[in-house]
């Protein structure tokens, strides 16, 4: 139980996470940006990522007060500037106005959601990292399926709109808003966190200050970065990349395919499409929920290596399926083993890599494995605009497909990564690390 009341806080910032995977390209849409401007337009999440979650990791590793603790302050801080964000996105009237508070609404995301990684390390002990781990996938994925059923519901029984934007937007946006600090709230309530010792506390306050110690810690600490990280670098740079390939597109492909239109042709269709790829999504985030729990048992049975190698198979076969597929029911097959996929690419990963990190070091380690993410991320942002416009002809079904060879070469990168027999695994798991 302890362990659910301490990640109930990722639902509410996953919530929004999921807000953005599947509600903010279509306001892009109905604020009238073409295809290959969506890529530049959503540069604000990897960047505000990779500037402030190493940062908050670094600082959260080096704070502590008797009475706010270690890394709930930042929790706090993110999620309330998250619930402001998403209270005003829906009012955006302009490209400009959304793009520039998605910058904000991201920021915050950051910062609550980095010390959220570390927060699971600092508190449990090795053998129930990956159940800790994997229930924040199973937040990840309740969630995300909120935030996109809201979608598909609002936009079946609230008409009208605001100026560009539908009515039926506000209220996703508003339901997030509330989620986001009430269950930041309930996290922060129910979860002390555990006091360093004196000997930790003399170290932390040893440590040096200045405005550039932060930054000198971060490069320190990736000159220093173990091994397996590096290769989990070179998974993360296809797999990211993909995935936000996807999530730019998926709304784009299914009007495509199934409603056979697109943004600027019928708007009330495209509308339609838009509350069905919520729905898509919600489902295959249903099914990361449903699977999370599972993937503990197989990772400690068989290796968070092997788990992931096969997740990651089943999401690249699925992508290359999606956009051939012309019945909207028949969407939901290939996107339950994509969201099989999403709860290891949520929880897996960590384990391949938390017993290589000292204990001390948790933020700034989590802050850059986050790194890693982002930086595909900013990557596929400012190139792939001109990838879909001279070699996908602007065509989002392509731009899927694409993005399951993608996610078939991180699948093949993993295999880099070194093994871990099973009984090592276990034994690992259960404090070699520590």
């Amino acid at each position: 139980m302890q362990i659910i009341n301490m990640n109930v806080g990722f639902f509410g910032i996953q919530y929004s996470f999921g807000l953005q995977q599947s509600a903010v390209n279509p306001i892009y849409d109905f604020l009238g940006a073409k295809p290959d401007e969506i890529p530049l337009l959503n540069l604000a999440g990897p960047m505000t990522g990779l500037l402030i979650q190493p940062i908050i990791g670094v600082l959260s590793d080096r704070t502590w007060h008797p009475r706010f603790g270690r890394r709930k302050p930042y929790f706090f801080i993110g999620a309330l500037f998250c619930s402001l964000c998403l209270f005003l996105y829906p009012f955006s009237s302009t490209l400009w106005m959304a793009a520039g508070l998605l910058w904000v609404l991201d920021a915050a995301n950051n910062t609550a959601m980095e010390p959220y990684r570390a927060f699971i390390a600092d508190k449990l002990p090795g053998d129930q990292l990956a159940t800790g781990f994997l229930t924040q996938s199973f937040f990840t994925g309740l969630g995300i399926t909120l935030a996109n059923i809201s979608l598909f519901l609002f936009q079946k029984y609230i008409p009208g709109q605001h100026g560009a934007i539908p009515y039926w937007v506000f209220g996703s946006f508003f339901l997030g808003s509330l989620c986001s600090i009430t269950s930041v709230l309930w996290s922060i309530s129910k979860t002390p966190e555990i006091p360093p010792t004196p000997e930790e506390l003399a170290a932390l306050r040893a440590q040096k200050k200045g405005l550039f110690q932060p930054f000198i810690e971060i490069g320190e600490a990736i000159v220093h970065m173990p091994a397996v990280m590096w290769k989990l670098a070179l998974v993360y740079l296809f797999q990211w990349y993909a995935l936000f390939c996807y999530w730019q597109n998926a709304s784009k492909s299914i009007a495509q395919s199934v409603w056979k239109t697109s943004p600027g042709e019928n708007k009330t269709l495209y509308e339609e499409a838009v509350g069905w790829a919520g729905l898509v999504n919600g489902w295959y985030n249903v099914v990361t929920f449903l699977s999370a729990f599972a993937l503990v048992w197989m990772a400690k049975k068989f290796s968070p290596k092997k788990v992931h190698i096969v997740c990651l198979l089943m999401a690249g076969l699925a992508l290359l399926w999606f956009p051939q597929i012309e019945n909207k029911y028949m969407l939901f097959v290939p996107m339950a083993g994509f969201g099989i996929a999403w709860a290891s690419m949520m929880g897996i990963p960590y384990l391949m890599v938390v017993n290589d990190i000292p204990k001390e070091k948790y933020g700034v380690y989590m802050g850059i494995i986050n790194m890693m993410i982002v930086i595909p991320m900013i990557f596929q942002t400012t190139s792939f605009g001109w990838v879909l416009q001279n070699f996908l002809n602007n065509d989002s079904g392509k731009a899927i497909s694409f993005a399951g060879v993608l996610l078939l070469m991180a699948c093949a990168a993993t295999f880099l990564i070194k093994d871990v027999k099973p009984e090592g695994e276990l034994q690992a798991v259960s404090g070699g690390g520590h």
